[in-house]
């Protein structure tokens, strides 16, 4: 099974990048995020790389990070969500806006990508929401849990759901509202009133 590859970058096609590897060409499949991390042509790379071996046929997909790789995986445990369709995710957001999004039980923002639409992204939303507090992606790895998971089940504050929906009003997107109250939580501690959330909230998405 291969698990990393390090070579010269030989080709882009759409979606995949062949790497030579001791004059061997590897065809891989990645995300448009990770592709424009691989550089020039001729420059040497290395990826991360996740086998599927199906009866007609192997497939090799690559990762620039570790974050972005458990990622792919986590969404495809969701029925529906293949890799081609958990790689188009990964193109339109990082992995950290998916666990956002998810956390913050954001569908809409899961349907920039291509592909998926509203009733994939909400299924994509309600089978990870219980699991996003176990999720580590390295510097994300501290992101809050969900709304009625074990963040509310330790008593989260009415003033950081009122601050989230004030920050939704003003015209925010809910994950990153979601991500900037909490970015003011952590700030402030959590005896934080609701006018200082939101102009701590604000502040975050000023920054």
């Amino acid at each position: 099974m291969i698990a990393k590859l390090r070579g010269v970058l030989d080709s882009f096609g759409d979606g995949s990048a062949v790497i030579d590897v001791g004059g061997v060409g590897y065809l891989i499949f990645a995300s448009s995020r990770t592709l424009a991390k691989l550089g020039d042509k001729g420059g040497t790379v290395s990826v991360h790389i996740e086998t599927h071996v199906r009866e007609d046929h192997i497939h090799l997909y690559g990762f620039a990070d570790k974050a972005e790789q458990e990622m792919f995986r986590i969404l495809q445990t969701v029925q529906g969500v293949g890799a081609k369709a958990a790689l188009s995710i990964l193109s339109a957001l990082a992995p950290d806006e998916v666990l956002r999004s998810v956390a913050a039980g954001d569908a809409k923002m899961l349907t920039r990508a291509d592909g998926v639409g509203p009733k994939l992204a909400g299924r994509i939303v309600n089978e990870l929401k219980d699991k996003a507090v176990n999720i580590s992606l390295g510097a994300d790895a501290s992101m809050p849990a969900p709304a009625g998971g074990k963040a509310a089940a330790a008593g989260e504050s009415a003033a950081v759901a009122d601050a989230i929906s004030a920050l939704v009003n003003l015209g925010y997107d809910r994950s990153i509202a979601y991500g900037a109250v909490h970015a003011a939580v952590k700030a402030m501690g959590p005896d934080a009133d609701l006018n200082q959330l939101i102009t701590g909230g604000l502040k975050e998405l000023a920054s």
